[in-house]
């Protein structure tokens, strides 16, 4: 595939993202990750896909910072540096095939998670768990949202506090995988033209779900947040099949 197939190809992966994004809070990754997985190879679908979130992230939690819930961004935030080294590891040591798997199997399991209704305790020893997990799946698969997602659905918050914390959460976590990307190596000519490709798909994305986003009840909240995850899951099922 030529730089600018990939380029249009990535706009159209991050246009639904963003939107993903915007309306569930999270999604972004779940959604870009898997897809970009169908037009190049694991290492680039992580790390541009990180390094588009870290922009995103950052532009939505500052318009949102009145909304977050601070001590418990702080918990995630810090528990996932712990966590990040791990998954350093993982993408480093694993061949492609493997991390296609590894990508596929955990976006099924945090979508079974999630759909099965599954609650788990909202104390602050749960939540440095989950911030562990999930700063271990950012620098292998990309995806560090389910776990956040599932203990912030513990403590039944607000769509709007929801999303913004999410955000603070992942801005935090993307920033030192960014980061450690950049020391090993990863930000190659072909990162940097899918992340460029993100200029063009984000904004339109973002519009789009930004008004669905109002337009959605609680309930359907929740059911486009299981959708979106499920329909990932199949794509990256598919893919790691092939």
């Amino acid at each position: 595939m030529t730089l600018a197939a990939l380029a249009a190809a990535a706009a159209a992966v991050f246009l639904l993202a963003a939107t993903a994004q915007a309306v569930t809070g999270f999604g972004f990754a779940l959604v870009a990750v898997p897809l970009l997985l169908l037009v190049t190879d694991s290492v680039t679908a992580v790390v541009a896909t990180t390094a588009v979130s870290l922009v995103l992230t950052g532009l939505i939690g500052y318009r949102e910072r009145g909304h977050v819930q601070r001590p418990t961004a702080v918990r995630f935030i810090v528990a996932g540096l712990i966590g990040m080294p791990l998954g350093l590891v993982a993408l480093a040591r694993l061949d492609e095939r493997p991390l296609t798997v590894l990508i596929a199997v955990a976006v099924l399991l945090c979508a079974g998670l999630l759909w099965s209704g599954v609650r788990v305790p909202a104390g602050s020893g749960p939540q440095w768990g989950a911030g562990l997990l999930s700063g271990a799946l950012l620098t292998s698969t990309g995806m560090n949202g389910p776990p956040v997602v599932l203990m912030l659905q513990a403590r039944a918050l607000a769509p709007r506090p929801f999303r913004a914390t999410l955000q603070i959460v992942f801005l935090g976590q993307d920033v030192a995988a960014v980061a450690a990307f950049a020391v090993l190596g990863y930000l190659s000519p072909v990162v940097a033209t899918v992340v460029a490709a993100a200029a063009v798909g984000v904004p339109a994305g973002w519009w789009l779900g930004d008004r669905l986003f109002g337009l959605l009840p609680p309930a359907g909240f929740r059911v486009l947040v299981l959708t979106t995850v499920t329909a990932t899951a199949a794509v990256s099922l598919a893919t790691a099949a092939t």
